[in-house]
């Protein structure tokens, strides 16, 4: 699988781990929920960590640790759910998060400038045929009239 990430596409090394399964020694993600569960056995796990955020999840949960992880997931269930763009906003700007903030779900193509003008460097399209489109997208402005984190 691939993704884009900083304006790129490139080789997708994470794995997802489902809140009920087990670890291995790869690159993975969990849910804020299996964090605050297995938050000590994670910290000790030998590959690189990542956590995936709803828009119903509170980065003031995860705050002390979330520099010590390599990605945030922000998991769009819907397009028309723009909480997420706060909490990407947010993870740049109050927490200074400096690791890669990922895009994955029910996002539009069409989003994808807006997501990388709060914070968003990486998208995992649901349809890898999506990837070149979107990588055309991060481009489609060259004026902006708000400040943003780029």
């Amino acid at each position: 699988m691939q993704v884009i990430k900083d304006k790129q596409i490139i080789n997708d090394n994470w794995r997802y781990v489902a809140d009920d399964a087990e670890f291995g020694d790869d690159d993975i993600s969990v849910s804020v929920a299996r964090w605050q569960q297995d938050r000590q056995r994670l910290l000790d796990h030998n590959g690189k960590l990542g956590i995936r955020i709803s828009p119903a999840d509170s980065l003031a949960n995860i705050a002390d640790d979330i520099n010590r992880l390599q990605l945030v997931e922000l998991d769009f269930p819907d397009f028309a759910d723009g909480r997420l763009f706060s909490q990407a906003w947010l993870l740049r700007n109050r927490y200074h998060y400096q690791g890669e903030i990922r895009a994955i779900g029910h996002y539009m193509p069409d989003q994808v400038f807006y997501l990388s003008r709060v914070g968003v460097n990486a998208f995992k399209p649901e349809n890898p045929e999506y990837l070149a489109v979107e990588l055309s997208y991060l481009n489609d402005f060259t004026v902006n009239y708000q400040k943003s984190i780029n």
